[in-house]
């Protein structure tokens, strides 16, 4: 139950906090896109520093759930933050849920409690060694880097969902890191930490993924990002928790097909309440599209 309300009230606060951070970020100038000078400008404004308290917050009890609990069970549970973006959006919008919002609602819902009941997920299965946790790192952060890359080729709102995609991604991978940080100080003390590799790549990804999802929040509406931020963060760090944490899930043929399907469910819960008119969806006056880079013939 701790776990539970831990990860539903990280969810809580970072959906809450992505709204925020995205009405100050569509003001930012795009001379700073995928700069780290992003931040500066983001800095000034009141609206995203109250976004991102509230998204430090959701990281703050995410990594208490997380210490409590193994990541394939809390992942899905903060992947419900967008229900909490939806409802904030749908106040400062009063566009009314209906039909699709209402079924991303259900969707999302029943996803994770059958991705839950039906996957039992556990801890205690033997850790991957050395090789099999670098070579899913080295994964993970290559197909984000990939993701970013081929997002400058493209229009500005299929920029947004790439560079959403790989910070997902990193935040996935951010999670796994998280719980051995977390299993370290249990065991040895906070002070521990300093010796060890895993805290300061947390650091480094948090700060990327930061500068990607805001640049992401700055050149497009917040249903062309977020659905995607998403949706990716679960499933990269369930693959992480499965791949070098030693997180284990039922696999008979019947607990494998309701995970798949809560995994589904989950996924497409998210399209529809990403794309939900009561999510914002209008750029900045004034603040021109970005255009496609022309590709060399």
């Amino acid at each position: 139950m701790a776990v539970f309300l831990l990860g539903v009230g990280a969810a809580c606060c970072l959906g809450l906090g992505f709204v925020l951070q995205q009405r100050a970020a569509q003001r930012a100038p795009l001379a700073d896109f995928l700069s780290f000078r992003l931040l500066l400008d983001l800095i000034r404004m009141p609206q995203w520093l109250l976004g991102m308290a509230l998204m430090i917050g959701g990281q703050v009890l995410g990594a208490l759930a997380l210490a409590r609990g193994e990541v394939s069970l809390v992942e899905p549970l903060l992947a419900t933050n967008l229900l909490f973006a939806l409802a904030l959006s749908r106040w400062l919008s009063g566009q009314p849920l209906g039909r699709s919002g209402w079924a991303g609602v259900a969707l999302l819902a029943l996803g994770v409690t059958a991705f839950i009941v039906a996957g039992q997920p556990a801890g205690g299965g033997p850790e991957a060694g050395a090789l099999r946790h670098w070579l899913v790192l080295g994964v993970v952060v290559g197909l984000a880097l990939l993701l970013v890359t081929s997002a400058k080729r493209l229009p500005a709102s299929s920029e947004a969902t790439l560079l959403a995609l790989a910070a997902g991604l990193l935040y996935g991978l951010q999670d796994a890191l998280t719980r051995i940080c977390g299993e370290l100080a249990r065991e040895d003390g906070v002070q521990i930490l300093a010796v060890h590799w895993q805290p300061y790549v947390v650091a480094a990804i948090g700060l990327t993924g930061l500068v990607l999802v805001q640049s992401a929040f700055e050149t497009a509406p917040l249903r062309m990002s977020l659905p995607a931020l998403t949706a990716a963060q679960p499933l990269a760090g369930i693959a992480c928790g499965i791949g070098f944490l030693g997180d284990r899930l039922r696999v008979t043929p019947g607990a494998l097909a309701w995970e798949a399907a809560g995994l589904a469910a989950i996924t497409v819960g998210v399209v529809l309440l990403g794309r939900h008119p009561a999510m914002p969806c209008a750029q900045s006056d004034g603040q021109p599209e970005k255009e496609p880079t022309a590709s060399a013939s």
